[in-house]
C-alpha cells in the first residue's frame, strides 16, 4: 500500500508544522507522499514547509476556496497513492500505524472510508464517528443544550454513538474529516469531495455518497490521532459560521429533502440557528472571551 496524507491549511502555519513533525516522528517515509495545500494564507506556510520538510509536496491555491476544494487539489497531487488520509493541521499522529489501517481497509473489499481513533488534547476520547443526521440532530448534537443537560438521552446517544465501544473496529454511518482515510476504490466510485461545501459537512456528505455507492464506512481505532478542535476560523469567524449552516442546507437538499412545507420549516430552522450562533459569537467577542484563545487558527469545523 502506498499511503498519502493531505493537509489543508489556512493561516495556521505553526499548527501545520507540528502536524508534519508528528508524521516525521512516527512515519518519516510518509512525508514523501504528504501534500500540504495552502488556501492562500499569505503567512509563509508553504515556505516554512519547504524549509523544514523539503520532501513534502506543496500546493498553493490562488484563493481560499474552502476545505473540500483544498482536499481535492491534494488528492490530485497524490494520484500515485492507493489510500489517502485527510489530516487536519490541528491534528498530530500518535503512532506509526497509519499504513496498518490502510492495509486493513485495502483487505476489506467493500469498505471505502475509515475514520481513525481521535483523542482530545487531554487524552480523552473525541467522538469522531456518528449516525447520519436527521431533523432531531439540530436539538441533540454534541454541543446542544439538550445533550449537555441530558447527556444520556436516547437521541443524543443514537446520533453520537456514545454507547459504542470505541476501542474496536466497527461499521458506522460517517466519520470526521479531521482524520479520514479514503481508499482509491472510493475515489474511483464516488469521486472527489463536493466543492459546494466550503468546509464542514463535506465529510458527512462524502460518507453518505459512499454508502449510496455500496461502500462501507468503518471506524479503525488502531491508528491514534490527537486533535485540538479549532472551531470557526478566528480570521473569518462569521463567514465560517455562515458556510457551516449553508452546508447544512446543502446536505439537507441533497440527501433529505421532503415536501415544500418540510423544506420551508427546515430552512427557517437552519436560518434561526445561524442567527443565534452569530449573536452568541458577537456577545462573546464583546465581553472579550475570544481574547483567551491562542494565536493559531485553523480552517475549523463548527461543532456538530
Amino acid at each position: 500500500m502506498r499511503v498519502g496524507i493531505v493537509i489543508v491549511t489556512y493561516r495556521c502555519r505553526e499548527l501545520a508544522l507540528r502536524c508534519l513533525a508528528s508524521i516525521e516522528h512516527h512515519s518519516p517515509h510518509l512525508l514523501e507522499t504528504t501534500a500540504v495545500v495552502d488556501n492562500a494564507s499569505n503567512d509563509g506556510t508553504l515556505g516554512a514547509v519547504a524549509s523544514g520538510f523539503p520532501a513534502v509536496r506543496r500546493v498553493a491555491m490562488e484563493r481560499n476556496a474552502g476545505f473540500a476544494s483544498g482536499v481535492n487539489a491534494g488528492m490530485r497531487a497524490l494520484v500515485d497513492c492507493d489510500a489517502i488520509c485527510l489530516l487536519n493541521p490541528d491534528a498530530e499522529l500518535l503512532d506509526g500505524n497509519l499504513e496498518k489501517a490502510a492495509e486493513w481497509l485495502d483487505g476489506a473489499g467493500d469498505a471505502g472510508i475509515a475514520g481513525l481513533g481521535i483523542e482530545n488534547p487531554d487524552g480523552s476520547l473525541q467522538l469522531s464517528c456518528r449516525a447520519f443526521p436527521s431533523h432531531r440532530t439540530a436539538v441533540f448534537n454534541r454541543h446542544s443544550l439538550a445533550t449537555k443537560l441530558l447527556p444520556s438521552n436516547r437521541w443524543s446517544r443514537e446520533y453520537l454513538l456514545t454507547d459504542r465501544d470505541h476501542e474496536h473496529v466497527q461499521e458506522v454511518n460517517w466519520v470526521s474529516g479531521a482524520a479520514m482515510l479514503i481508499h482509491r476504490r472510493a475515489i474511483e466510485r464516488v469521486g472527489m469531495l463536493d466543492e459546494g461545501y466550503f468546509f464542514s459537512i463535506e465529510d458527512v456528505d462524502y460518507c453518505k455518497r459512499a454508502h449510496d455507492a455500496g461502500l462501507r464506512v468503518v471506524y479503525l481505532p488502531m491508528t491514534r490521532v490527537r486533535h485540538r478542535i479549532g472551531g470557526s476560523s478566528r480570521h473569518a469567524a462569521y463567514r465560517a459560521m455562515f458556510e457551516h449552516h449553508r452546508g447544512m442546507w446543502r446536505y439537507y437538499r441533497t440527501h433529505m429533502a421532503g415536501g415544500l412545507a418540510v423544506d420551508v420549516i427546515t430552512a427557517g430552522g437552519i436560518s434561526a440557528r445561524f442567527g443565534l450562533h452569530a449573536v452568541s459569537l458577537t456577545v462573546r467577542r464583546l465581553v472579550g472571551r475570544d481574547g483567551r484563545r491562542g494565536k493559531d487558527s485553523v480552517p475549523g469545523r463548527p461543532p456538530r
